[in-house]
């Protein structure tokens, strides 16, 4: 195994979370984005964190985390949906580059969740079909909320709480559909953070954690 197994997962999350908040106050410092950093990369890659997020155009992870090259392995889709393609990239992220912690990113305002939402209405209009197989692991989330709220159509469904009861899915089913991973926290060699990007002020929330011990 190769990678930053030097970090561990809460060092890790700390130093995302540094980043994050330079980032927030506009103070980012832009690290390994020069010549000499690229050329260093050529032969390998060690990563200090794998961050799966939703593949929004406002979501630009180095960005955000004020990383630059080889500091961060992405994984995107629509919504941050669990499939076998994100499961196998992730475990190879762990088995392999040795990453320390994975940062699961979802974000308010995000058009999957939406579509999702939507997508409960009785008379709701058909998406193609790829992308109705991609949201509708996220429609469990909106009825849960829609029940839990008492809500009897689609308006009455609060989306940034069904984007956060579907982060916490998302994690949950990370944990379940692999056991390299499992293990992996289990042993205390992987952290999980599920955040939330808050788009206005750019600040990456913990919802839900695993293998970490108390955040900053």
């Amino acid at each position: 195994m190769t990678g930053n197994s030097t970090l561990t997962p809460d060092e890790a999350w700390r130093l995302m979370s540094e980043g994050n908040r330079r980032f927030v106050a506009g103070t980012p410092q832009h690290p390994n984005q020069d010549v000499g950093k690229r050329h260093e990369l050529v032969d390998g890659q060690a990563p200090m964190a794998t961050l799966f997020g939703c593949s929004d155009s406002r979501l630009a992870a180095e960005i955000i985390f004020d990383k630059g090259l080889g500091d961060l392995f992405v994984v995107r889709n629509a919504g941050q949906v669990i499939g076998e393609s994100i499961v196998a990239s992730l475990e190879y992220a762990v088995a392999v580059l040795g990453v320390p912690l994975i940062v699961v990113l979802a974000h308010d305002s995000c058009g999957a969740v939406r579509a999702a939402i939507d997508g409960t209405a009785i008379d709701a209009a058909p998406l193609p079909p790829h992308i109705w197989k991609l949201v509708a692991p996220i429609v469990p989330a909106a009825r849960k909320v829609l029940s839990e709220q008492g809500g009897s159509t689609v308006a009455d469904i609060d989306p940034e709480l069904v984007g956060q009861e579907h982060l916490r899915n998302t994690v949950h089913d990370l944990l379940q559909s692999s056991e390299l991973i499992a293990q992996a926290v289990a042993e205390g060699r992987l952290g999980i953070v599920g955040a939330n990007y808050r788009l206005n002020e750019g600040t990456a929330v913990p919802v839900v954690t695993a293998g970490l011990g108390d955040l900053p």
